[in-house]
């Protein structure tokens, strides 16, 4: 299918971060820890802010983009190993982030033809329709850059921000602090103030302990991907599988409440519940979700699963900073017989092979981790038959809190999962507790999917 977003490059201009009197004891290179080796060469994640305005191509050209390009050389004063580059030197037995006060970030300005409207409201819309309005992060078996920004502007109604940030850097908890620290220093008028504490980043590998050896458990896993380029920094291309829509639903604090009670109730009808069963907003949506997934998609294996990350940092022992920037991801995998899903306590059946799965990281958060490497991949290759589906975002980010100074964000959407296939979760943009879910389906599969969701809230 064509794309109907036109988008026209304007300028790409280098932003440097803010130089200050005091001088930085930011080293200029840091090194990486095994959560974000495990990431080493995973496609970008790829995120677009839209933000609705009335101002026109002239007043945003001299009034909105300055703003915005004086802010980020602000943030990035903060953010300095945001401006380097990945490199893996021959005598170094990982890779390593250089970089220096003359760095910079990539910033694209743009414009589009597409219809603001249509791009940030509910409807279904072509996977590729988004693809011009984030920016591409050019890696290469020897180097790779950490961020890229585009800010593209629509006609008369609005524009949006997208960013592609490198796996083996940011997890989405830091890529946010990273978009919420700009948007804090854009609203306040663009002066360099302190930031407040929890937008302040901490880079700080020393918090980061290796007792169970996985660093070198998965260098070894990529060096040994690779014959001729065995220190390879080059990211999977994977592409977007034609003929897919993205869609967004919503799961509001009501029907959460109702899903919450139908699943204790069939779960204390079966004596399922050994203790209580802590029925979380993101457990309701994920066994929901997971459910509706199960009875659309169309391969029928004995076995599903869901892999769901988990952010470690309170998990941790000692725990890390909530503040700690950089990769801090670790994982469990729900696993339910596809039978289950489908039949009558489906959503019950999945809660409890949900709540199971994240009660074994009470074991401690690492258990297992060394295998997680080897499961990416295999899953990578396709080499098993049992469909497995991801979650991506998480509502604690509140993505929609994200404000430059032109109020929040009309729509978030995260691009990269039209390449996974990932779950997209996050807060819903009035803040009234519910939870908003993307998928990104083939146009019938979604319609089908649609109708499954609804006349399953609509019974409950």
């Amino acid at each position: 299918m064509a794309s109907n977003n036109s988008v026209k490059i304007l300028e790409v201009f280098r932003v440097t971060p803010l130089r200050s009197s005091q001088a930085s004891a930011t080293p200029s290179s840091l090194p990486l820890t095994f959560f974000d080796i495990l990431w080493l060469r995973f496609p970008p994640v790829e995120r677009v802010f839209f933000y609705e305005t009335s101002s026109t191509n002239t007043s945003f050209m001299d009034s909105i983009l300055p703003k915005l390009k004086h802010s980020l050389s602000l943030t990035l004063h903060h953010f300095l190993p945001l401006t380097g580059t990945f490199i893996w030197p021959q005598d170094s037995l990982k890779p390593i982030i250089n970089y220096t006060d003359n760095d910079s970030v990539s910033l694209t300005v743009a414009e589009s033809n597409a219809n603001f409207y249509h791009l940030s409201g509910n409807n279904f819309v072509e996977a590729v329709e988004y693809h011009p309005l984030v920016p591409d992060l050019a890696t290469s078996h020897e180097q790779a850059p950490v961020l890229a920004l585009q800010v593209t502007a629509f006609s008369k109604w609005g524009f949006c921000i997208g960013i592609t940030t490198h796996h083996a850097f940011l997890d989405g908890k830091s890529s946010t602090m990273f978009m919420k620290a700009w948007a804090h220093l854009c609203k306040l008028g663009g002066n360099a103030l302190p930031l407040v504490p929890e937008l302040t980043p901490c880079f700080d590998r020393m918090v980061i302990k290796d007792p169970a050896g996985l660093e070198s458990i998965y260098l070894n896993g990529w060096l040994n991907q690779d014959g001729a380029h065995n220190k390879s920094l080059k990211v999977w291309e994977l592409k977007t599988p034609p003929g897919v829509v993205r869609g967004a639903f919503e799961l509001t604090r009501t029907k959460l409440e109702k899903l919450r009670q139908l699943i204790t109730n069939i779960l204390e009808e079966n004596n399922e519940q050994e203790q209580p069963v802590p029925l979380s907003r993101l457990i309701l949506t994920f066994s929901y979700t997971w459910v509706c997934l199960a009875k659309v998609e169309g391969q029928r294996d004995n076995k599903t699963h869901l892999v769901i990350n988990v952010d470690a940092r309170s998990r941790l022992e000692p725990p890390v900073p909530g503040n700690y920037f950089g990769n801090c991801l670790t994982g469990c995998v729900a696993i339910a017989e596809r039978n289950d899903l489908l039949g009558e306590k489906g959503v019950a059946m999945a809660a409890k092979a949900i709540i199971e799965a994240i009660r074994s990281l009470d074991y401690g958060v690492l258990k297992g981790a060394e295998k997680l490497l080897s499961l990416l991949l295999t899953v990578k290759e396709d080499n098993i038959s049992d469909r497995v589906f991801g979650i991506a975002g998480s509502p604690r980010f509140e993505l929609y809190n994200t404000d430059f100074g032109w109020g929040k964000p009309t729509k978030v959407e995260m691009i990269s999962i039209d390449k996974t296939g990932a779950i997209r979760v996050s807060e819903t943009r009035d803040g009234a507790g519910g939870i908003e879910i993307g998928v990104v389906l083939n146009k019938n599969v979604m319609e089908e999917f649609a109708s499954v969701f609804a006349k399953g809230l609509e019974i409950l």
